[in-house]
């Protein structure tokens, strides 16, 4: 062998040993920076408030996790997409995101936003968990075979109002204002089949269905009060816009009967809008910064005094589902020593987590956090919660 060839082995060799320095340096460098968390809620349109308010509770409760050492030691950066409530733009965000190198997606306001996104997120290997959006195909498995979800589902939700339709109100008469997609159809369709359950005699004696985007509920609830209900039942998740402006024209219509807004769609803000209009409004819900079990919680406390110190609000419960999401993952990710998808997943389905915000948060093996249910009445603009009746 020539020294000429000799020379250019060892050039070669040095050369190719030289770059697995380099890109285990380089790997070394990222695994001491910081871990980029993704979060992609509607930060414009009419549910525009509500996903920036996620997204700062999301923000606060990284401020406490990193004061206490991060996620293995690394600090969290939070980096915010806004889907706009459109599935096509989530997608695109979701895209985004997977190309910063994020470890973990933190999304979901609207149920076709997120049905859109799943599939995306779940192809780059990265973990989805998702705070809001309620669809139940969500837990299927179709679209991510290791999904997380801390909002309560449709199920969970039907199960509630059909209880306060057959056992508190007894009402005989029922009609629904339903935002006619996944989210609305399902919450409708899981009401109904758990009043088939309870063998519970009624009649469903109008239906009015919706576009998310929509404000003018004028003609619906014409029809709605024309067939005299006992209940109306009201599904819409356009907390920033749809449902203050459907209690606002349901007051000023004189709409017959109590009029009950689907779990989970009533926030301060919401009441804000409404104003007067919403005095004596009933609904139900999983989580109240200032009732107990959560008002005594420690760990809710400095979320709550956190979230008021970097923001200037009191978080309600879908602010608190974004931080408990980030919570969980963090817990998660800590226990197992990883940031990988799998490990990580595993270690939430089916898992048990203490000191949270919500106390002792428990999931299905399907990846549903297990939620209690507290009834509650507008009084005075305040959501007054019934805890005899959670």
């Amino acid at each position: 062998m020539s020294n000429q060839l000799i020379v250019t082995r060892r050039t070669a060799l040095l050369g190719a040993a030289a770059g697995l320095l380099a890109s285990r340096t380089a790997f070394a460098q990222g695994a001491s920076g910081p871990i980029k968390v993704g979060v992609i809620m509607p930060l414009s349109g009419g549910a525009g408030p509500q996903g920036q308010h996620v997204t700062q509770a999301i923000q606060s409760m990284a401020a406490l996790i990193n004061a206490k050492g991060g996620v293995m030691g690394r600090q969290i950066e939070i980096m915010a997409r806004d889907d706009e409530s459109v599935p096509a733009v989530g997608v695109s965000r979701a895209n985004e995101l997977i190309s910063a190198g994020v470890s973990v997606i933190i999304e979901g306001w609207n149920s076709p936003v997120t049905l859109a996104m799943q599939p995306v997120i779940n192809r780059a290997g990265i973990l989805d968990i998702t705070a809001i959006s309620k669809a139940d195909p969500i837990l299927s498995g179709e679209g991510n075979k290791l999904a997380i979800r801390l909002n309560s589902s449709n199920a969970q939700d039907g199960a509630v109002m059909a209880n306060y339709i057959a056992n508190i109100a007894k009402a005989k008469r029922v009609a629904f204002l339903t935002q006619n997609d996944a989210y609305g159809n399902g919450a409708q369709a899981s009401i109904e089949a758990e009043l088939k359950k309870l063998n519970y005699d009624y009649e469903k004696v109008s239906e009015e269905k919706f576009p998310f985007a929509q404000a003018d509920f004028r003609v619906a609830l014409t029809n709605v009060r024309g067939a005299r209900p006992d209940v109306t039942i009201a599904i819409n998740a356009n907390e920033g816009l749809g449902m203050p402006a459907l209690i606002r024209q349901a007051s000023q219509s004189r709409l017959p009967g109590q009029l009950v807004a689907a779990v989970g769609t009533i926030a301060p803000s919401v009441i804000k809008i409404a104003g007067e209009a919403s005095e004596g409004l009933v609904g139900a819900d999983i989580y109240f910064p200032d009732v107990e079990p959560f008002a005594s919680n420690p760990r809710n406390k400095e979320f709550v005094a956190k979230t008021e110190e970097m923001f200037k609000y009191t978080p309600d419960k879908f602010m608190a589902l974004g931080a408990g999401a980030l919570e969980a993952w963090a817990q998660a990710a800590n226990e197992v020593k990883s940031l990988d998808k799998e490990p990580v997943a595993n270690r939430i389905r089916g898992g048990t987590f203490a000191n949270t915000i919500f106390g002792e948060m428990a999931f299905e093996p399907n990846g549903q956090l297990k939620s209690r249910h507290y009834l509650f009445t507008v009084k005075g603009q305040k959501l007054v919660v019934d805890t005899a009746k959670g």
